[in-house]
């Protein structure tokens, strides 16, 4: 996975949403895309930090303490152990990075939920 990527056009690129791929790796952390629409499940990484940046679009993170609401070329990391539940409206194109440790959707398994070989597909 070395060498030059564009994470925007990789996202672009996605047929499926709510399914991360991995377009890099440091050290502990992966760093995905995901195309995104509607809600994903309210969920919490027990022992991981959670980043997102919006790549195209607007994301809401509704978190019990209050939403938070992220346009393009904003980010916003999501503590661990906070329950939270990614939101778009309209289709939109984020990046995660998050340990490698993390489980897609943490402690819940929904019909969206991917596994990290899933997200390890080439794109």
């Amino acid at each position: 996975m070395a060498g030059i990527s564009s994470p925007k056009q990789v996202a672009a690129s996605l047929t499926e949403l709510w399914s991360p791929r991995v377009v890099a790796e440091v050290d502990d952390a992966y760093v995905k895309v995901a195309k995104v629409q509607g809600s994903l499940a309210w969920h919490s990484h027990e022992n991981e930090d959670e980043l997102f940046l919006v790549l195209k679009g607007h994301l809401r993170i509704e978190m019990e303490s209050g939403p938070v609401e992220l346009s393009e070329g904003e980010m916003y990391v999501v503590p661990k152990g906070v329950r939270h539940n990614p939101v778009a409206e309209r289709e939109c194109h984020v990046m995660l990075i998050e340990r490698k440790t993390a489980l897609h959707t943490g402690d819940v398994v929904t019909e969206k939920t991917r596994s990290l070989a899933e997200q390890l597909r080439p794109v």
